[in-house]
């Protein structure tokens, strides 16, 4: 039976690189698999999927309205993909979270998200909470604070390296904007 999975963590976990992982292991073995990432990042210089350690493919891209089921069943029709894997999960909404999850339900495709659970002030997003809603396997990367424990927050911050405390909930960046932190920590910085 085919299930909807959810692999979170805050940002430099090697959420993209575990991805990648699983899309080389999947083509190794002759299977099809469908990438999927935010249409957000449009940086030049990235690819469609990136990880820090430079390992990148192209997938497609989906925006608020994109109808992922529809495009995944249209090209499983074609020639049978064996998973769907999605980057930056904390993206997709509601709607498209329900959809990966009729893909593994109803045309029995695995699907693998991968994204952040909250954002630069502890909030879930729209796309994580749905999938804490609703997947049926839960799997946190593990990342790390400067002082060795557990990073689970993702601290914004400015130019000057200060924590920034307001702003909208999704401004693209990486380690010249955030920082991965354990939560006393990061409590601590916005409280400086």
């Amino acid at each position: 039976m085919a299930k909807l999975y959810f692999y979170f963590a805050s940002m430099n976990a090697g959420k993209s690189s575990t991805l990648l992982q699983t899309a080389f292991n999947y083509g190794e073995r002759g299977m099809r698999v469908s990438l999927w990432t935010a249409a957000l990042d449009n940086r030049p210089g990235f690819g469609a999927i990136s990880s820090r350690i430079g390992l990148s493919s192209d997938a497609h891209r989906y925006q608020a309205d994109t109808d992922i089921e529809s495009r995944v069943l249209a090209d499983h029709r074609e020639q049978p993909i064996a998973c769907v894997l999605v980057d930056e999960a904390q993206f997709l909404t509601e709607a498209q979270v329900w959809q990966c999850a009729r893909l593994a339900d109803d045309a029995g495709i695995p699907v693998l998200c991968y994204g952040l659970r909250t954002d630069f002030q502890g909030a879930l997003f729209p796309g994580s909470a749905a999938l804490l809603g609703i997947a049926d396997a839960l799997v946190e990367l593990k990342a790390v604070c400067d002082c060795g424990r557990k990073a689970t927050m993702n601290l914004r911050v400015d130019a000057q390296g200060r924590a920034v405390r307001e702003g909208a909930q999704t401004e693209i960046g990486g380690n010249d904007r955030y920082v991965a932190m354990c939560r006393k920590h990061f409590c601590e910085a916005l409280a400086g």
